[in-house]
């Protein structure tokens, strides 16, 4: 089992950010796997989705339970293979899971930032992970990989920094959020900042957290992970207690829990509460409703993705109705109107958004097969 290991960087100087305000003397919290060859051409930065972390694979010494939320696509021997690749995983600013948010001392006043944590994007994230990749000496990445909001960031990756990325590998993502995304992402917000625990975001200092919200958020969110046939095969109409004085079961109760599937939502909602810091929720889904990058161009992608030079892998799963098989082609037409190297896989697979976490061979073997092929053509066999 990979062994892995948390690190952090600390940065003194300013990080302007797309809003306009500037985050200074911030930390970055990271994870490395695998070696870096002497000509520092295999590496490869993993961008993480929303309730993600920089712990991407492997477990801690003395945590052996704690596994890395994409350990089966990342390690030795695995699609991404750490015995060639030396792979990163970089905490976005404003998580909860180590790198400066709001949690943390704002160092200009001496008080938690709580709810005056600035406003975070997508390409800011970016920026922050090329000082971190500068600070390591790479100067270009092998490849950048992400999922859904990782995936997004992966893509600004080619638009930002063109000339340092070699490969772009984007799954289950978009180039945007459509309406209802944005829809579902204000619920969750208002059901956090409505809980009266969340006192305008300064909660920290009251010694109270507003589970509530954070709980119906994640309902929310778990809701549109999965798709309608793996909510009715693994649940249906199962009851969770079956009364048997009627024929049918039911309690007829509007406040107990009946139904199996609202035991496991409320399940996913008290452990995410345990955990999950509610202005950390609310700075992640508003960037993913701000990243836009065709807004500069009068809504026109190709125009937009004329910037990236790099090679495109892009994968989407067929039940996924949150980041659509459409909004992926979507990307892949932009890219190929402006005649770039794109190689795209749809697979037909049942989980929903979740697919891209989940073990599918299809979709393993394809991205194991781009990262050989990938290494042939950088001559990363092995690691110096």
């Amino acid at each position: 089992m990979l062994i892995a290991e948390s690190q952090s960087m600390l940065f003194e100087a300013s990080l302007p950010l797309q809003s306009g305000a500037t985050l200074r003397g911030y930390s970055l919290s990271y994870e490395t796997y695998g070696t870096l060859n002497a000509d520092k051409s295999n590496a490869v930065l993993i961008c993480h989705a929303l309730n993600a972390s920089h712990h991407v694979a492997g477990v801690y010494a003395d945590q052996p339970k704690n596994l890395g939320w994409w350990d089966n696509m990342i390690g030795p021997g695995k699609s991404l293979d750490t015995d060639r690749f030396f792979v990163i995983g970089v905490n976005n600013l404003g998580s909860c899971f180590g790198s400066t948010g709001p949690m943390h001392t704002n160092p200009d006043t001496g008080r938690v930032y709580g709810a005056d944590f600035p406003v975070v994007t997508v390409e800011d994230w970016v920026n922050a992970q090329a000082r971190l990749l500068d600070a390591l000496g790479i100067q270009q990445l092998a490849a950048v990989m992400g999922g859904s909001l990782g995936g997004m960031q992966a893509l600004s990756w080619t638009l930002q920094y063109p000339e340092r990325v070699k490969h772009a590998v984007v799954v289950a993502s978009a180039p945007n959020l459509n309406a209802e995304n944005i829809a579902f992402n204000e619920v969750a917000r208002r059901a956090i900042v409505t809980d009266p625990d969340f006192n305008d975001g300064h909660f920290y200092s009251k010694g109270v957290v507003p589970k509530r919200g954070l709980r119906i958020a994640r309902m929310i969110g778990h809701i549109t992970y999965l798709s309608d046939d793996v909510m009715n095969e693994k649940f249906g109409r199962e009851l969770r207690e079956a009364v048997t004085h009627n024929p049918t079961g039911y309690k007829y109760s509007t406040q107990e829990v009946e139904f199996q599937i609202e035991s496991y939502l409320r399940y996913q909602g008290d452990k995410f509460s345990e955990y999950f810091d509610a202005n950390t929720y609310l700075l992640i889904t508003r960037a993913l409703d701000y990243f836009d990058p065709a807004r500069a161009f009068g809504g026109d992608l190709s125009k937009a993705l004329a910037r990236a030079n790099c090679k495109f892998l892009l994968i989407s799963f067929s039940t996924d109705w949150r980041f659509s098989p459409a909004r992926s082609r979507e990307m892949v037409k932009a890219l190929l109107d402006n005649r770039r190297d794109v190689s795209y896989a749809e697979i037909d697979a049942p989980h929903g958004h979740d697919a891209f976490l989940l073990d599918d061979a299809r979709y393993m073997n394809v991205v194991r097969s781009y990262f050989d092929n990938m290494a042939k053509t950088l001559n990363v066999g092995g690691a110096a």
